[in-house]
């Protein structure tokens, strides 16, 4: 089984998932900064490419397994976007967060339309090391809209002013312990969670 996973993101917000999920595991979650790796390029056009080219970036600096994500929200109306943009969606605007010019803008983009669908979705990917040539792959897909107005002080992204079908409440209304269990990134990393179980001693 895996002791130590390099995680290769930055953000605070995801960090903290992996390792409430992960904690059950007792592998250690290592955030690839710690270890002084920088970020990967993302070029690339679909969620999957990113993630394994972050995953082997991270194992590559750091030689050790290493676990990415790659995801973003999609929007019906929109043919998708954000998607794989969804981080950097807006252009960076006075006195706002990053996160917060992407909701605004995603809300503005959005003005008028009746069809507000849209879903999150997240890829994972796990390489035991950079040149692994059977990395493992887990996604999940987390159904809601898009509202006009920002609701709750929670999550990040676009927690706000994303409405989940089941619950009736935006990511940033539920608690980190049902967000995690019904999200994209839970139900990927739940997935992951069994095929890391299933690994070889």
């Amino acid at each position: 089984m895996l002791k130590q996973l390099v995680i290769a993101t930055g953000n605070a917000g995801k960090l903290r998932e992996f390792q409430q999920l992960l904690a059950p595991l007792a592998i250690e979650v290592i955030p690839q900064t710690t270890l002084g790796v920088t970020p990967a390029d993302e070029p690339y056009m679909t969620f999957i490419e990113n993630a394994l080219t972050k995953a082997r970036h991270a194992s590559r600096h750091s030689g050790l397994p290493a676990l990415a994500d790659d995801s973003g929200i999609c929007v019906d109306a929109l043919q998708g976007a954000p998607g794989v943009h969804s981080a950097r969606y807006a252009a960076p605007l006075p006195g706002l967060s990053q996160d917060q010019a992407n909701n605004q803008q995603l809300v503005q983009a959005l003005h008028g339309q009746q069809q507000r669908t849209a879903h999150y979705y997240c890829v994972l990917v796990l390489v035991r090391h950079a040149d692994d040539p059977q990395p493992l792959i887990a996604e999940g897909v987390w159904q809601g809209e898009i509202l006009e107005a920002p609701r709750g002080d929670g999550g990040f992204g676009y927690d706000p002013i994303f409405l989940d079908a089941m619950t009736g409440k935006t990511g940033a209304e539920l608690p980190l312990e049902i967000k995690n269990r019904i999200s994209h990134r839970g139900q990927a990393l739940s997935r992951m969670l069994h095929l890391i179980e299933r690994l070889e001693p």
